[in-house]
């Protein structure tokens, strides 16, 4: 057809005109997408062309070998590393390579990391009204007068995180398990839409690891949360969708089994 023939056909679509399919699906209101990131550090890539898509009240658990590119992920999406090439979207609308750790914070993205980092000195009840929104700095959140709405709010997290009889107890003084709990309760009260949490199992007690998975499938829902883990038995009890990571990009997901089953996943992360 030539070009004469195809501007006088009115029903005709340039190539040009015809929208390029996106390899991410945003049809259902994800609360983040990443589409063709890449992330490199001296040539070799952390992330090569990652697409990856949550989707609004989501658990999803992210698996890989170590070096798969998991941690370099939770960095691009919080802001600490921006990616070479790609788009981070959140909430459809807010392009994450523009803003920096800060303002992605306030945004409502949290991380918790593997360490707990709760004030050892302060009280359960203080780590809290120290992490409630709009308390910035542990002088004014340790003089400011707490209203009713926050105390209620603080006294919700508290219960939620299963440390109510503990409310008193000095961080230092709880276990391992129980900062972990504290900590995630610090980035609720903060008000997140999505939550990262990276290896909230290890470490813990047989006991904690069953409380801290019946404790991150009550908070999803309300929110998106993504777990970073590698306990098999943790990421069974979540019960939640998988995606493998190998060399930088998505190699497999679906339920837990189905990556389990997967030759690809087996030959490179699980063995034989």
């Amino acid at each position: 057809m030539s070009i004469f023939t195809e501007l006088a056909d009115r029903e005709h679509v340039f190539e040009f005109l015809t929208q390029v399919q996106s390899p991410v699906d945003v049809r259902h209101g994800p609360i983040l997408y990443m589409e063709d990131v890449s992330v490199s550090f001296d040539g070799f890539k952390a992330i090569n062309n990652l697409n990856l898509t949550i989707d609004d009240g989501e658990l999803r658990c992210i698996i890989g070998p170590n070096g798969a590119g998991k941690t370099t992920m939770m960095d691009v999406i919080t802001g600490k590393l921006k990616p070479d090439v790609g788009d981070v979207f959140f909430r459809d609308t807010v392009d994450l390579t523009k803003h920096d750790e800060a303002d992605i914070a306030n945004m409502g993205i949290g991380r918790k990391f593997q360490k707990p980092t709760v004030i050892e000195s302060l009280t359960v009840f203080e780590n809290l009204e120290l992490a409630l929104t709009g308390n910035r700095g542990v002088f004014k959140a340790l003089f400011h007068k707490l209203n009713a709405e926050q105390t209620a709010r603080i006294d919700e997290v508290i219960e939620l995180v299963g440390l109510a009889e503990k409310r008193s107890w000095l961080g230092g003084n709880l276990s391992h398990g129980q900062k972990q709990w504290l900590e995630i309760g610090m980035l609720l009260n903060q008000e997140p839409d999505l939550l990262l949490v990276d290896e909230p199992a290890a470490g813990m007690t047989d006991h904690e690891t069953e409380m801290t998975a019946k404790l991150l499938k009550g908070i999803a829902g309300e929110r998106s949360v993504v777990v970073v883990e590698h306990d098999m038995e943790f990421i069974k009890a979540l019960q939640c969708p998988v995606t493998v990571l190998h060399e930088g990009h998505v190699l497999a997901e679906g339920t837990l089994e189905q990556v389990q089953t997967n030759e690809q996943v087996i030959e490179v992360y699980l063995g034989r």
